[in-house]
């Protein structure tokens, strides 16, 4: 598992008084997530692995001499005769030795994070933060005006996910700052400060579409949420 260094009581409280200030003029619902992963990509180490084996099976096949050639050397004695059985015998477990290399290999998640597709991160970042947003967030505001803004440090990715009302009035490029600025202070190693920059330009972008109301409540808590 990839670890990093775990939010303190500070961030905690700088973020959670971030979220109450924006939301102080909006009858927006803004909730913040942090993880440090959001996929162990298993399926990412099984390719590998499989890869490892099919590559074996072919340059075997490729270069069958020098495959004999390396088994007489391994196992041959003057005069020995080698079946095909025998050779084919021997590719396969070569092939399962690779198989099971790559996957102990790649047990280490900044390799397996290394040769795991940017777009397939992207994707999986994706998928969860929409999971977390529809259990902590989606259809928990009267006028479904709840947002989500999930980090996920392992795949240095950031996703904002907004329910239904805010979806209709704004769209994706509404929240290019809040993400610039969220990322950039991730990069930099302060995570929480780009947190609170974020959730400081999504409540200007709440507070344009949804200004706050007499009969607004805070009915989600204005916390910071790890995971």
């Amino acid at each position: 598992m990839v670890t990093v260094p775990r939010m303190s009581a500070d961030d905690h409280a700088s973020v959670s008084q971030a979220i109450a200030a924006a939301e102080a003029s909006s009858d927006g619902e803004i909730v913040t997530m942090v993880t440090d992963l959001s996929d162990p990509y298993h399926d990412v180490a099984l390719h590998w692995a499989v890869a490892a084996l099919i590559a074996v099976l072919a340059l075997s096949a490729a270069f069958y001499r020098a495959v004999e050639a390396f088994y007489d050397r391994l196992f041959g004695y003057w005069g020995a005769q080698h079946s095909v059985g025998e050779i084919l015998f021997f590719v396969m477990v070569l092939a399962v030795l690779a198989f099971t290399v790559v996957l102990l290999v790649l047990r280490y998640m900044p390799l397996r994070l290394a040769l795991t597709p940017g777009a397939t991160k992207t994707r999986r970042v994706r998928r969860r933060a929409i999971a977390m947003f529809k259990a902590a967030a989606e259809r928990r505001t009267i006028g479904r005006t709840g947002i989500l803004i999930y980090l996920s440090m392992g795949e240095h990715r950031a996703e904002i996910v907004a329910d239904e009302a805010i979806v209709k009035v704004t769209t994706p490029e509404c929240w290019a700052d809040a993400m610039a600025s969220l990322v950039r202070e991730v990069r930099e190693g302060r995570p929480a400060e780009g947190l609170v920059l974020a959730v400081e330009q999504v409540g200007e972008v709440l507070t344009r579409h949804f200004p706050r109301s007499s009969t607004d409540t805070n009915e989600i808590p204005d916390k910071l949420i790890e995971l």
